[in-house]
């Protein structure tokens, strides 16, 4: 992005807002930056564009720094002005026009940021990522939240032709901006913290948690289609037994579960009112709360 900025005095009032004195436009540079957008990132996530207004008012007067590094002397810029922006002619891998947090951010010309000036010119230093708190994470969809009910749909598939992400809503604060090499969301040039600034450690670990979560969740949603196909293969004709259907379910991923579950509601339409006693028994299983006493979840 160009450093179209003219540090004219309406500009230098916005930056006078955050310095202890009036400055003039030799003695700071300020540059334009994207800080994050709407499209799915490499993470399968993505921000709601209400998210980034919330955003746009959080990150004014946040100070940026190098590799999310909370270090007092890895301080090197600041945040002015910030706005939310939409291209109309471009639009995400979800269908929406691309909307994007655009920021204005200064620093004082020292020999200490002298190198970092040039970097930026040159476009050494372009990339950076947010860390901000996020509320709610939101399946794309089905709508639900991530955490307060799980869904079994799984970032980065489609569904019916629709790209399935996290859409990151209410975002509580934020707390920096970086510098970094290597950002998450290819468009924006950004990577997203959830709570307090993440160590190189901290960010491991809670990306181990989040995909044992991710297993734990399809796990349970295909137990949970498991047993309703069991249910189901008793009113079906013929009559399937327990065990064969244990055998063929349980390498079965959770669409293929979904399917075999869709073909079994078809055929049990086809079921007669009356049926003969034997299968009567069946049918009549097939309502008890646990059909199979030794299938568990």
């Amino acid at each position: 992005m160009p450093n179209d900025l003219i540090l004219d005095e309406a500009e230098l009032g916005k930056i006078d807002r955050f310095t202890r004195r009036p400055v003039t436009a030799d003695e700071v540079y300020a540059f334009p930056l994207v800080l994050c957008d709407n499209a799915p990132d490499r993470d399968g996530e993505r921000f709601s564009v209400r998210a980034l207004e919330r955003l746009a008012e959080l990150f004014v007067g946040k100070t940026g720094i190098f590799d999310h590094d909370p270090k007092g002397e890895n301080q090197t810029a600041r945040i002015y002005e910030c706005e939310v922006r939409s291209d109309e002619t471009e639009h995400t891998a979800c269908g929406e026009p691309y909307t994007y947090l655009y920021a204005k951010a200064y620093m004082m010309r020292t020999e200490r940021s002298r190198d970092l000036i040039t970097e930026i010119e040159g476009g050494i230093k372009k990339e950076v990522s947010v860390s901000c708190s996020i509320g709610k994470r939101i399946c794309s969809i089905c709508g639900s939240d991530r955490e307060e009910h799980p869904c079994g749909h799984v970032k980065g598939r489609r569904y019916e032709g629709k790209l399935c992400c996290d859409i990151l809503d209410e975002p509580g604060d934020a707390y920096e901006w970086s510098f970094v090499a290597v950002p998450a969301q290819p468009g924006a040039g950004v990577v997203k913290h959830y709570g307090s600034a993440p160590t190189p450690e901290t960010e491991a670990e809670a990306l181990k948690k989040s995909l044992a979560e991710e297993r734990a969740l399809n796990d349970r949603a295909c137990d949970l289609l498991r047993r309703e196909i069991i249910a189901l293969s008793f009113i079906t004709r013929p009559i399937m037994a327990v065990e064969a259907v244990k055998a063929l379910t349980d390498r079965m991923s959770f669409d293929e579960l979904a399917a075999l579950r869709g073909k079994l509601l078809e055929m049990t339409r086809t079921v007669p009112d009356e049926l003969p006693d034997e299968q009567q028994l069946f049918h009549t299983a097939q309502s008890s709360p646990d059909p199979d006493p030794s299938y568990k979840i």
